[in-house]
């Protein structure tokens, strides 16, 4: 098990939908914000790194949540969810050469090579994870 898995598989279930201010995310919400922007941006990774020169749109992150059921799932699913999706992307990166890594396509009108991305990812969960102990613990 991973320290992500391992943190938040340890909240307890009456602290999922804690939310430090009213217009502010559950516990849970960010969670499924941060496994969302994972595979966003995998995704991105995957077309960068075949060559796909098709310039992607940005997302609005306040809508997929919105759209998403995210305080209707339990933690456990949530965790599984992550840890398949973080699993699947070890292996997509781990497939890519250096040459690969420095492919660059374009996002949210932006430049971002495939490195990059490997570290958004990574950069992203760090960010909340600190939140989420700092706000919401």
């Amino acid at each position: 098990m991973t320290s992500t898995e391992l943190f938040f598989g340890d909240i307890p279930t009456v602290k999922a939908e804690y939310r430090y201010q009213p217009d502010k995310w559950s516990m849970k919400e960010v969670f499924g914000h941060v496994i969302d922007v994972e595979w966003v941006f995998s995704y991105r990774a995957l077309r960068f790194a075949r060559g796909d020169q098709t310039s992607l749109p940005g997302i609005e992150q306040d809508d997929l949540v919105a759209g998403a059921n995210f305080d209707s799932r339990d933690l456990t699913s949530l965790c599984e969810e992550f840890k398949h999706l973080r699993s699947a992307n070890i292996l997509l990166f781990d497939s890519f050469d250096e040459k690969i890594m420095d492919r660059v396509g374009s996002a949210s009108g932006f430049q971002f090579s495939v490195r990059s991305i490997l570290y958004i990812i990574a950069g992203h969960l760090n960010h909340h994870v600190g939140i989420l102990r700092e706000r919401y613990l």
